[in-house]
């Protein structure tokens, strides 16, 4: 009846260690029923935990975009009695991170003023983060960890040059980040910014879900737009 309660939803999926979808179209049903069923029933990962540690000499500032309900104290990634998410067959997890490096002027936090803000002190070496993940098999109690150093070679300085998959979530994120308002992505990277992304990174989309997420933010930039005439119309 137009509230959907997409928070409780979320709420009781993630308590069960399920999946929530909703199913409004015959193409939805198929995707969900169909073609990621067995993502959805078949775990090849239980709670999978990802720890990221940023380089102060290289990194300034960072900011986890996403996620804001499945955040964990530090202390609980080694914790294997602390539930975290799983993953299914067949399917992926990313986590994206919006980092300033340290001598940019786009830096937003002040420094500290009883903090030490030597950077000299820290790892000078080319690594910009170090990222950690536990994971367990379906049906052990014991994590398994896997470590893996971000370095340079990691690095791009254009976003064509990134890979697909990462082009494409980007602006997924980016969608996201609109839907909330927009105001950390600044003014050079709007609606068009994320089409023209999202475009370019669709791949072979064998099923179409690509470009339905580009149909969606044409839709989305529609509805801001009407929602910013009728604003208008009720000051005048």
């Amino acid at each position: 009846r137009g509230n959907y309660n997409d928070a409780m939803m979320q709420k009781i999926a993630q308590t069960g260690n399920g999946t929530a979808a909703y199913i409004d179209t015959l193409s939805e049903a198929r995707k969900v029923l169909a073609d990621d069923l067995s993502g959805n029933i078949f775990p090849i990962a239980d709670d999978v935990k990802i720890q990221v540690e940023f380089n102060p000499a290289r990194v300034a500032e960072y900011r986890l975009i996403g996620y804001e309900t499945r955040l964990l104290d530090r202390e609980d990634f080694n914790n294997d009695k602390v539930d975290a998410g799983d993953i299914g067959a067949g399917t992926s997890v990313t986590a994206i991170y919006e980092i300033t490096p340290v001598g940019s002027d786009a830096t937003q936090i002040d420094p500290l003023r009883y903090g030490d803000n030597d950077t000299s002190k820290a790892e000078p070496s080319g690594e910009y983060a170090y990222v950690k993940l536990r994971y367990k098999a379906p049906g052990e109690d014991s994590s398994t960890l896997l470590e893996r150093a971000v370095t340079g070679s990691d690095r791009v300085d254009n976003v064509e040059d990134a890979p697909q998959w990462a082009r494409f979530a980007t602006a997924v994120a980016g969608y996201g980040e609109m839907l909330k308002g927009g105001e950390a992505l600044g003014t050079g990277f709007g609606w068009e910014s994320i089409r023209n992304l999202a475009n370019g990174a669709k791949g072979p989309d064998e099923f179409g879900y690509r470009a339905e997420f580009v149909q969606l933010t044409r839709l989305a930039e529609t509805a801001e737009a009407q929602a910013a005439l009728r604003q208008q119309g009720q000051e005048e």
